[in-house]
């Protein structure tokens, strides 16, 4: 038999307490719940980041939590890429998007850094930006408020409450995209979507 080829699923975030629930965490979030729903525990530590390994629908899995902070993601993702030997296809990254609404999420193959600097820092280290993503919409700063501080804060109970219907559909969004490839993903969960307030 083959040997069965490896799929790396990277969520993005900070590591400690003091910034697991904020927005900018949702990357984290969304592994740490994609693990636990399958009994995959983050015990291991490599490159710079925390890992989870297993089997979920039929695919050989590594779940990454880089612990660089977020501007650094790379320096995480580009050394356990070329270990595992990771195709550029079947690295799927997760991350927070301002430019998506909050209760939305979006699937594309491949694509830019958007202005994310955990992206940026990605593509930068691996050079190339064609590997699938999961942007999860965390909506854009009230008023003049600084984006910095802004994906820095925790969601508020009524967004909070949005959040974990998008967790779970995040979750099921990237089980099908390991079950079915990228475009039955998209097919399925890029369609009609409600934002909050909509």
């Amino acid at each position: 038999m083959a040997a069965m080829s490896s799929k790396m699923i990277v969520g993005l975030g900070n590591p400690g307490p003091r910034y697991a629930r904020h927005r900018h965490n949702v990357g984290f979030q969304i592994v740490d719940e994609l693990a636990q729903k399958h009994g995959l525990d983050f015990d291991k530590r490599q490159f710079k980041a925390l890992i989870a390994s297993g089997v979920i629908e039929g695919q050989r899995v590594f779940l990454v939590k880089p612990q660089t902070y977020m501007n650094l993601s790379g320096e995480a993702v580009q050394p356990l890429v070329s270990y595992y030997k990771i195709n550029l296809a079947d690295l799927m990254v997760v991350y927070d998007d301002m430019d998506l609404p909050l209760g939305i999420i979006r699937l594309r193959p491949f694509g830019g850094a958007g202005g994310h600097n955990g992206m940026k820092s990605i593509i930068q280290r691996l050079g190339s930006n064609r590997f699938p993503r999961l942007r999860v919409g965390i909506g854009r700063p009230p008023g003049r408020m600084d984006p910095a501080a802004y994906v820095l804060q925790d969601f508020s109970p009524e967004e909070e409450d949005v959040m974990v219907q998008v967790r779970d559909r995040a979750v099921r969004a990237l089980e099908t995209w390991l079950a079915e490839g990228i475009d039955a993903a998209m097919n399925a969960f890029n369609r009609a979507q409600h934002a909050l307030g909509t």
